[in-house]
């Protein structure tokens, strides 16, 4: 067992998730805000904000106070307030902003919230602290039932450019092509594509070079987001006159992906295997490494809870939230402690990185408050409720995995968007699928489906929501609408609901489409 022989060699990391397994989850984020306002208490934020003062709280005897004082110090922050007010400034050359010292690296998120790419400042410490819980995630693969060989095979990272590019003091990239580029010494023997076509800038050269090379390796890992780690292994697999991918990589045993939820990839995935695979999640945002799955018995990920991050819960709600997803003057914020299990919150997270009380867009579900294991239901800005129906992208992910198997089909992509029509609303599916089901079939049993799933929505599909409309699409059209937006490959997905100047610009680009074929 190569992989983790040399982890546990480490110690470090081990007594971490020991740490976490036996400390109640409330005193290690408790210290751990502790620990991130001590640090940055100099910092141009933490001397605005009155860190030293805030600090005193701590050893109030009331165990609370340190909350309230913290939420009376900081506002909760959007993308914009942190970019526009400090961020800006770490880009300008300037020193302990947010965090001390130099920010080298700004992550360029996937932006699918909004018209355009945000960029989040990558220090050091949170360059470890991602590493820390990395390994983490690989000591836990030991609960799994997988054979010992397995752990001296190779691992397939598919992300962005490790080639990152250079502005003035610091550098921008795809937060995977960061991490590529700074990956342990020890791990370079595991590592594939390798140094060489980890550089690739061009997405389609990368998919190229890995493709020819893909009968050298032995590869036992893939790790990704699942629309491209799919395309690629159909790559793999058409190029070689291939039956699945296990008659070239026949020791692939685990697929680590995140981004995106599995469901509408699981059943097109599966036809590309020659056996069953584990299918570990992870959450690993371009804010941090926020969670992973860490046992087989459970679809939910672990809270790291001791790694760099503080959290903060808000209830996604309408007390909380405005239609837009953004939240209110006046939002309840909850501790680890406080929040309860199958409801949904929007994420606060403060961090190595100088971001403090920022909302970082995810809608979480606790499964476990004993575990403080989560899955993600969806986006504060990605949800659809017009009129009441309060759809939640787990609720689409859901519905579709429940068409493709009710139908036979494949979906590998989708996205809906909410329109007037007259005085009530409707809601527009666009679904990739190269399959001859007619879109009215599709659209019926989704329809159903949501309705099964969601009772606000089957209650307003009799009242204010008015039509479903689904137009079925070559899943060709979603790829090439992100790479000429420049979201191809690395950690970008497509959107899985559409709003705004994102929707014009997307149906304008299905007309051009259908343009071009009828001339």
């Amino acid at each position: 067992m190569a992989v983790i022989g040399k982890i546990i060699k480490k110690g470090i990391e081990l007594r971490e998730s020991l740490e976490q397994s036996y400390t109640n989850p409330f005193d290690l984020q408790k210290r751990e805000l502790l620990k991130l306002l001590i640090s940055a208490r100099e910092t141009l934020f933490g001397q605005h904000n009155r860190f030293s003062e805030l600090l005193k709280a701590f050893r109030h005897t009331n165990e609370r106070r340190f909350i309230s004082s913290f939420r009376d110090h900081i506002p909760i922050q959007s993308y914009d307030s942190i970019f526009e007010n400090w961020w800006l400034k770490s880009r300008e050359g300037i020193n302990n902003v947010c965090w001390p010292g130099k920010v080298k690296y700004f992550a360029l998120s996937s932006g699918t919230s909004g018209d355009s790419s945000k960029y989040i400042p990558v220090t050091n410490d949170m360059l470890r602290s991602i590493k820390r819980a990395s390994v983490r995630q690989l000591l836990t693969l030991s609960h799994y039932d997988l054979p010992p060989e397995a752990f001296n095979k190779g691992v397939l990272m598919l992300g962005g450019s490790t080639k990152l590019k250079k502005i003035r003091s610091f550098y921008d990239a795809d937060l995977s092509g960061i991490t590529a580029s700074n990956i342990p010494f020890w791990f370079q023997q595991f590592y594939k594509p390798g140094r060489k076509i980890s550089r690739f800038e061009d997405w389609g050269s990368k998919l190229d070079k890995i493709t020819e090379k893909a009968w050298k390796w032995d590869i036992g890992f893939v790790v990704g987001v699942p629309a491209w780690i799919q395309i690629l292994i159909e790559k793999i697999v058409e190029t070689y006159h291939l039956k699945n991918i296990h008659e070239i990589w026949p020791n692939l045993n685990v697929f680590v992906h995140g981004g995106v939820a599995m469901e509408p990839y699981q059943k097109s995935f599966n036809r590309l295997l020659g056996r069953e695979i584990k299918y570990i999640e992870t959450y690993l945002a371009s804010e941090g490494f926020l969670a992973f799955q860490s046992r087989p018995e459970t679809n939910s990920m672990k809270l790291v809870l001791n790694n760099g991050i503080f959290y903060e819960f808000i209830p996604f709600n309408e007390k909380n939230f405005d239609q837009d997803g953004n939240p209110t003057s006046d939002a309840e914020t909850l501790l680890i402690d406080e929040v309860e299990e199958n409801a949904d919150y929007a994420i606060l997270i403060s961090t190595c990185s100088g971001a403090w009380r920022y909302l970082i867009g995810d809608v979480v579900r606790f499964t476990s408050v004993k575990e403080s294991e989560i899955v993600i239901t969806g986006r504060t800005k990605h949800f659809l409720s017009l009129c009441g129906e309060h759809l939640s992208v787990d609720n689409m992910n859901k519905a579709i995995q429940m068409v493709e198997d009710e139908l036979e089909i494949y979906i590998k992509e989708f996205t809906v968007t909410g329109v007037p029509e007259g005085t009530r609303f409707s809601h527009k599916w666009f679904i990739g699928c190269d399959s001859s089901t007619r879109d009215d079939i599709i659209c019926k049993k989704l329809d159903e489906k949501l309705k099964m799933l969601n009772d606000d929505y089957r209650t307003e599909r009799d009242y204010a929501l008015k039509n479903v409309y689904v137009t079925k699409l070559p899943v060709e059209n979603f790829y090439t609408w992100m790479r000429i937006n420049g979201k191809e490959g690395g950690q970008n997905k497509f959107p899985r609901v559409i709003k705004g100047q994102k929707c014009l610009d997307w149906e304008n680009f299905l007309k051009e489409q259908l343009n071009s074929l009828s001339i």
